[in-house]
């Protein structure tokens, strides 16, 4: 039997005005007439628990006695009404055998016509006795609201029905099964899984990543088909906690359309949402979703339900016939089927798309661009060019010192050229995720704090180069050391910074790829390291020198010398290759994202 027109219009003001925080003490009044509890999600259908009573007639001053059990429950909520008019007020009043675990409520003008709970505290039986009252309907049937969990409830669990003696037989149904009395169109369960046979020609699909199978167990999916004035929806990916989409004007998270689909106990809620801002989603409780489906098997999550393009009865819902940026998301759920934050940045699709126009198969990105261009800018500046510059500055100094390049040393020439490079690529980089954010980020931790040291530091390295002493000049060896110590603090700041930044849901790399990448970098670099000193240090050994002279006999070309050159010329060789294929193996998981 379905909810009044009053009964409705109650029930929508209770749950959009009562505080989300439900009633743990079980002062439940707000619900006496609809019974239901407003905890932002839809009722359970089959029900798990059972009202029995000790007797099936009653005469008016009678006392019956009622009994609520089944697996443990936190709260409850016990009437009894009219068999045939279930959606009339409570009749007759109730006596507690428990007062530490049960209460009586009065509801409309009947002193105790309601029994609810005092706490939280688990229970799995409740014992009362109902007195019925000297003016009796014919038939009273018990019916009673089981909260188990605050997102897992039963509504109006129809008890069984107790007549007066002699009374005629009802003029309307009795419901006096097992079945819970929904509030909410029925849900099924999938018999198989979605697929991608019509994306493009009759479904406008969202596939990440691209062009992969629903069936698998790496894909998120996401399905829209327009029939008549409705759009069937299916949702699918590998998750344990949630799936969501949303529609949005922007690529912003707030303000926007969203759809949850909310594994609890191997049992999945569909639901619409509000986001506002980063706040958690604001469930609707009633979201006029039909065709409700869902399957759990094999780490697949997957759900699908019909709306229709318009709902002008809810403001919250966006029409389907308009163009939006759409997001699909994933995370973990909590118990009680409270979401968390998705650890994941969400696949966002490039443009603003018409689920309802033409049928399109495309995918999203979990990375925006200007992050991807960010992260590879950085990676190009202080793993491949400030690398190769330091190594060339530090050891082919002494042997590249006669070579000339537009004037001046070679070594010289090389070394600027790249670290003006990196400068240069760190200064675009810098400012990119300024322009993704629209300002300063409060989610990255120290990631940016790190990055605007570094930047200074970059900026005020060739600014102090420009100043430099000239060679013999008495300062130039804190010149020197200055110098050094600056790069070094900048290099170090930077891969630390890289680090903390390939966690980022904004760049979202594959982990632990990511990382592994990185760490093996470093090793290589301070391999190459070691063995370019290792050799500077025999060639020392090798040449007769003359301690007092030692620096004197290093900057001239030898026959050692020349010997090193060509080791040097090797390693330098060795390493930029490397680099590159660190940068290759960066790039390219940037690019799958």
């Amino acid at each position: 039997m379905e909810l009044s027109g009053l009964a409705f219009a109650v029930w929508m003001s209770i749950c959009f005005y009562a505080s989300v925080d439900g009633y743990p003490s079980g002062k439940i009044r707000e619900a006496c007439t609809s019974m239901i509890p407003c905890h932002g999600s839809s009722p359970q259908l089959s029900p798990e628990h059972t009202i029995t009573v000790n007797v099936t007639k009653f005469k008016p001053g009678d006392s019956i006695e009622v009994h609520l059990s089944g697996p443990d429950f936190e709260g409850f909520f016990i009437q009894a009404r009219d068999a045939e008019h279930l959606d009339s007020p409570a009749v007759g009043s109730f006596m507690l055998v428990d007062r530490k675990r049960s209460q009586l409520l009065t509801c409309g003008r009947t002193k105790n016509s309601a029994v609810s709970h005092t706490s939280k505290a688990k229970k799995k039986y409740i014992k009362v006795y109902w007195i019925a009252p000297g003016v009796a309907p014919k038939h009273v049937q018990f019916l009673a609201t089981v909260v188990k969990k605050y997102k897992t409830f039963w509504v109006r669990i129809p008890g069984p029905i107790v007549s007066q003696p002699n009374a005629p037989s009802p003029t309307t149904p009795l419901y006096a099964t097992s079945e819970a009395i929904s509030t909410s169109h029925p849900v099924s369960y999938l018999s198989k899984p979605f697929n991608a046979s019509n994306c493009g020609s009759m479904k406008f699909c969202i596939r990440n990543p691209a062009n992969c199978n629903p069936e698998s167990a790496s894909c998120f999916f996401l399905s829209f088909q327009q029939e008549r004035s409705s759009v069937f929806i299916e949702m699918s990916g590998p998750s344990k906690g949630y799936l969501a989409f949303a529609l949005s004007y922007d690529q912003w998270m707030g303000g926007d359309d969203a759809y949850l689909c909310v594994n609890e106990d191997h049992h999945v809620h569909v639901s619409a949402a509000s986001l506002k801002g980063r706040s958690p989603p604001v469930l609707e409780s009633e979201n006029a979703l039909e065709d409700v489906s869902w399957r759990l098997v094999d780490g697949l999550l997957q759900c699908s339900f019909r709306r229709s393009i318009r709902l002008p009865a809810y403001r919250e819902r966006f029409n389907l016939d308009a163009s939006y940026y759409i997001f699909l998301a994933d995370g973990e759920a909590s118990e009680g089927g409270l979401i968390r934050k998705h650890r994941h940045q969400p696949l966002i699709t490039t443009g603003m798309y018409n689920v309802t126009g033409l049928p399109q198969d495309i995918g999203g990105s979990r990375s925006p661009r200007l992050m991807k261009a960010h992260g590879a800018l950085m990676f190009v500046a202080w793993i491949t060019t400030v690398s190769i510059g330091v190594i060339v500055a530090r050891f082919f100094k002494p042997v590249w010192s006669h070579s000339f390049l537009f004037g001046k040393e070679m070594w010289f020439q090389v070394h600027r050229m790249l670290m003006l490079t990196t400068v240069m690529l760190t200064s675009i980089s810098f400012i990119l995720p300024f322009i993704y954010r629209g300002g300063w980020s409060q989610q990255a931790g120290f990631h940016p704090y790190l990055g605007c040291t570094v930047m200074a530091l970059t900026i005020f390295q060739p600014l102090m180069a420009g100043f430099r002493p000239s060679r013999h000049a008495p300062r130039r060896q804190l010149f020197n050391w200055f110098h050094w110590s600056t790069g070094t603090t900048a290099r170090i700041l930077a891969v630390v910074t890289m680090f903390l930044g390939m966690d980022l849901p904004a760049l979202d790399l594959p982990d632990p790829w990511d990382t592994y990448t990185l760490i093996g970098f470093v090793a290589w670099h301070v391999a190459i390291d070691l063995l370019l000193e290792i050799h500077s240090y025999c060639l020392i050994h090798k040449v007769e020198v003359i301690e007092d002279d030692r620096v004197q006999i290093l900057q001239s070309l030898t026959s050692a010398e020349a010997e090193g050159f060509l080791f040097k010329q090797i390693v330098l060789t060795i390493y930029v290759c490397g680099n590159i294929v660190f940068l290759i193996a960066f790039l390219a998981a940037i690019n799958q994202i």
